[in-house]
């Protein structure tokens, strides 16, 4: 593809992009790479020079752009080589018109800037948000007897954790393929951390997903105790299976629950639980640097559902923690209607428990939790607080 080229495609990837986040359909990274799928004769460079430059215009736009074209010339307008191209070869982009529409730049969308602001998320915390972030990688210390490291990596806050560029092959290496290591963002190690799980206790991860933080809790456990990897979703949480035999985590029980009758599944457990970790779906304005066009996803009537959500977790969770138990609640979220105030509002409905700050390595106190963030700790933005049952 020529470098006109190769602006065009970008151009027609974001298009798909843009019609996704107004329908709520496929993710970037996936239609990207369906894109190429039908498109064979493009290379290596080809492709990472279109994603390049589409993710460029994503993370340039605050609002979600009138189209590809509008999103890319608000890049050239900053980039005279790349305004170059727009010239009307074969199969490039037209060149550009005067006063043709441009797209606008900022972090977010006019009504989650304003919630960002109340959470006293500045300027500078808000751009952060928007940049690539690196490849973490946790160590397996249940299979780290004789783990060969890829090079190139250097250490975290996170007691197991290690950084890389964020182009590096890590699923490649040796030491991934093994179970060595796992890709996960310092931040998630830490509210792992926060759980503080012990080998031979009860532990359930109630919204486990596909599984990241309940190996790394199986790890903390040394393999010993129960461990419950519980979700809603049946798809995500077939993923854990594979995930655990391959880092050798063999103490894992999974647990399908159906969604809004979970303690159904659950109510042989209430009460025993040594800890319980919520680890609440929420609007993933934390992980922005990974999906940025997620934030012209967000609609405020979907927050207030998340909100909604994350409240009926924690009240699920709080049933199965025994007497001086601990219920850890985390969102990968920077705003406080889904950390700080969702936190004190479950002390407020609980008077039987009491918050306790955790003690980590990274955030900033906020509320009855912590707060990490890209602009302050490097990780992605997450909010975690600990509740014990009195």
């Amino acid at each position: 593809m020529t470098p006109p080229a190769r602006v065009q495609a970008a151009i027609e990837v974001l298009d798909l992009v843009i019609e996704a986040a107004r329908s709520n359909g496929a993710p970037a990274d996936r239609l990207i790479a369906d894109w190429f799928r039908s498109r064979r004769f493009a290379g290596s460079g080809d492709r990472r020079a279109v994603r390049e430059l589409a993710y460029r215009a994503i993370r340039a736009c605050g609002e979600v752009p009138e189209s590809g074209r509008a999103a890319t010339l608000l890049v050239a307008a900053h980039d005279p080589q790349l305004a170059a191209l727009f010239d009307g070869s074969n199969h490039a982009p037209a060149p550009i018109r005067p006063n043709e529409p441009v797209a606008n730049p900022g972090v977010a969308p006019a009504w989650l800037m304003q919630r960002l602001a109340e959470s006293d998320i500045g300027e500078p915390e808000g751009e952060a948000l928007l940049g690539r972030a690196p490849l973490d990688i946790r160590v397996n210390t249940l299979k780290a007897g004789a783990l060969e490291l890829p090079e190139g990596g250097e250490r975290t806050v996170a007691a197991n954790g290690w950084r890389y560029p964020p182009e590096t092959r890590i699923e490649q290496s040796a030491a991934y393929l093994e179970g060595g290591i796992e890709v996960q963002d310092t931040g998630s190690q830490l509210t792992c951390d926060a759980l503080a799980a012990r080998p031979g206790e009860i532990v359930i991860d109630l919204c486990a997903g596909a599984g990241g933080k309940t190996l790394a809790l199986a790890a903390a456990m040394e393999n010993s105790g129960t461990l419950i990897a519980s979700d809603a979703d049946r798809a995500r949480l077939a993923r854990l299976a594979p995930r655990a035999e391959r880092a050798g985590a063999t103490m894992i029980e999974t647990l399908l629950l159906d969604a809004n009758r979970e303690m159904e599944a659950l109510a042989p457990h209430v009460g025993k639980a040594d800890a319980v970790l919520v680890d609440a779906p929420c609007s993933g304005t934390g992980t922005w640097r990974r999906n940025p066009e997620a934030r012209w996803r967000l609609t405020e009537k979907q927050l207030e559902r998340y909100m909604a959500i994350q409240s009926r977790l924690l009240d699920i969770g709080a049933e199965l923690v025994r007497p001086g138990g601990r219920l850890i609640f985390v969102t990968c979220s920077l705003l406080d209607l889904e950390g700080a105030e969702q936190a004190q509002d479950f002390l407020d409905r609980h008077p039987g428990w009491r918050g306790e700050v955790p003690v980590l390595p990274a955030g900033t106190p906020r509320g009855p939790g912590l707060r990490l963030s890209p602009y302050h700790d490097g990780t992605d933005g997450f909010f975690v607080a600990r509740f014990i049952r009195l």
